[in-house]
């Protein structure tokens, strides 16, 4: 099969299309066998190619953690899925497991959800990792209820466009960070309520004065750096805020103590990192429900590019540049 091999720690350029073995034989009891049609490209694809994966013992790697295909092969003691069966997931990629830069992958059953009907293998691969993030997030870590008010920063992003519609989906009432009138329009057709741009207006006297003074019940950073400690004063007081990035060493706390904020800290990739059998399944199932809604048309994946297989390194480089609108997307070649 073909797939985009990391070579090296280093510029996209280190990925390098090659042929290698199909994986799978023999199959695992309860592994499917996927003919990858498409994966999603995300920013931890971007750092580990950059600086190396979590296991640099096993190079070279397969970058790539989101995949949408068809099953083509099950093993002996699979009972969900079945040959033909389209399927979309989020596993491997981290460089233990290969990834989904590739024609073909094996993955436990387990850990898999039934691609929604309604959208493409593109739209499909897209999905998991922000949908997951999002969903935990702001369900779990912030325990977003209905009515609530919820900034969200960086809206037009991967994360970001996927979260305001879970926040509205929940109940909530949305604003949200962008950085041209192209993106505001994006995120108001998404729902959210109230658009902030951050590069012309104080981020946190606008969520103020949306909120009458009060702050915001939840905010979600998925910028990190400065922004994360910035946003303790836009949250209300015994409020949440969640991000998704690891907290600079020079955060300053002190809002967050003043304002007695909870902090939610989000990593959606610890469950493939730490074997976590139980939350790699519950990742599935956010999947299942969300697939639901999709095909409901209630919640949409904006895939703004896409790129053949062979032009990985091409896609690496855009969204090296910051300024993707929703996610971009490798396809393979259907044979």
């Amino acid at each position: 099969m073909k797939a985009v091999l990391m070579t090296a720690a280093g510029s996209p350029e280190v990925l390098q299309v090659q042929d290698v073995q199909n994986p799978g034989v023999p199959l695992g009891e309860t592994e499917l066998l996927v003919h990858l049609r498409a994966a999603g490209i995300n920013p931890i694809d971007t750092k580990l190619r950059q600086r190396g994966t979590f296991y640099p013992d096993k190079m070279p790697a397969i970058l790539g953690c989101d995949g949408a295909g068809v099953v083509e092969a099950v093993g002996a003691a699979v009972q969900k899925f079945r040959v033909g069966d389209e399927v979309y997931f989020c596993h491997g990629g981290l460089g233990a497991h290969q990834g989904n830069y590739a024609e073909y992958t094996t993955v436990d059953e387990r850990f898999v959800a039934r691609k929604p009907a309604s959208v493409s293998f593109a739209e499909a691969a897209a999905a998991p990792l922000v949908l997951i993030t999002a969903w935990e997030a702001l369900y779990e870590r912030g325990r977003l209820e209905p009515g609530e008010r919820v900034l969200i920063h960086a809206g037009a992003g991967g994360v970001g466009h996927v979260a305001i519609q879970l926040a509205k989906l929940k109940g909530a009432d949305v604003c949200t960070t962008v950085s041209t009138r192209e993106k505001a329009e994006f995120v108001q057709k998404l729902g959210a309520d109230h658009v902030i741009y951050y590069k012309e207006t104080d981020f946190v006297q606008a969520a103020l004065d949306w909120t009458g003074g009060e702050g915001v019940d939840l905010a979600f950073d998925t910028v990190g750096g400065e922004t994360f400690h910035k946003t303790f004063p836009a949250v209300r007081v015994y409020g949440d805020i969640v991000t998704i990035l690891e907290p600079d060493a020079n955060t300053i706390w002190k809002a967050a103590r003043l304002r007695n904020l909870r902090i939610g800290l989000e990593m959606m990739l610890l469950p493939m990192l730490q074997g976590i059998v139980e939350a790699q399944q519950h990742h599935a199932e956010i999947l299942e429900q969300c697939a639901k809604w999709i095909d409901a048309g209630k919640l949409k994946i904006q895939v703004s590019e896409t790129f053949p297989l062979e032009e990985a390194a091409k896609a690496h480089h855009l969204l090296g540049t910051g300024s993707v609108t929703g996610k971009i997307v490798l396809l393979m070649e259907d044979k």
